[in-house]
């Protein structure tokens, strides 16, 4: 993998990340028209690695509530009366949330890195999953939001973050989702899904941090594409936020659909 390899995943998963298009999927046809080996399991540990960068975005830029919520959660283990307060409940909902993913991924990393890599996946999770996207959205009242957040919600999203494990899919479309499903807002499932992905998308990267440092990849092109995922990242979180208070996550359907025909 050259550097310029990098720079191209390095834009594919910042952009792709967040938004309900899947960015596995969106990197491994990437990687398919660089003409990368998508099942390389060096490949696989750089696109893992990279999505630090898209982690560090989430982190810079929700650094105010993240910061409000690790604080409430942490006092609240050693003082009673801040445990019923919604910041610490939070840091919980967020703990129990990763722990399908953490389980699934780690158990299934083999599967996950080898037959799941396939375009004919890519192409049937794109449109498979485009038709849940388009059933939650027509099913959700939206009637609660953020401080109505149950730990049976958290659960729930966190089982669905499992299935983003298919290239296709997409981590945020599925998580989002199932936060309409639940009636959420499009918001409060937005925020809670770039929450859950701090831990579970940090963990992947640090797992695979040894494979996609040696192998080929090297230091010089793992860096530059973790830093340009971050730029890009930032920009689409920003964008994304303010998209889903007032359109419809079906908007992305069609292309989704279309790339699923496509491919």
């Amino acid at each position: 993998m050259n550097y310029f390899d990098a720079v191209i995943l390095g834009i594919v998963e910042g952009l792709t990340e967040f938004l309900p298009v899947s960015s596995t999927g969106h990197l491994t046809i990437a990687e398919r028209l660089l003409g990368l080996k998508v099942d390389d399991p060096h490949v696989t540990a750089f696109t893992a690695v990279i999505q630090m960068g898209a982690i560090a975005a989430v982190l810079l830029y929700f650094a105010k509530d993240i910061g409000t919520i690790a604080s409430a959660w942490i006092q609240g283990l050693y003082k009673p009366e801040l445990r019923g307060s919604f910041d610490h409940r939070m840091g919980w909902y967020v703990i129990a949330g990763s722990i399908p993913i953490g389980l699934v991924g780690f158990f299934g990393k083999d599967v996950i890195k080898g037959p799941l890599r396939s375009l004919w996946v890519v192409a049937i999770a794109l449109i498979a999953w485009s038709a849940v996207m388009w059933f939650a959205e027509r099913r959700t009242t939206q009637a609660r939001h953020e401080r109505d957040l149950t730990l049976q919600d958290a659960v729930i999203i966190g089982l669905a973050q499992c299935i983003a494990l298919v290239p296709g899919v997409s981590r945020s479309g599925a998580t989002m989702s199932a936060g309409l499903l639940r009636n959420l807002d499009r918001v409060t499932a937005t925020r809670l899904s770039f929450f859950l992905s701090i831990p579970a998308l940090t963990a992947a990267g640090l797992y695979e941090l040894k494979d996609a440092l040696g192998g080929g990849v090297g230091l010089g092109p793992t860096l530059v594409g973790t830093g340009v995922s971050f730029v890009v990242a930032y920009a689409a979180v920003a964008w994304l936020l303010k998209f889903v208070a007032n359109h419809s996550i079906v908007a992305f359907v069609p292309y989704r659909v279309l790339l699923g025909l496509g491919l």
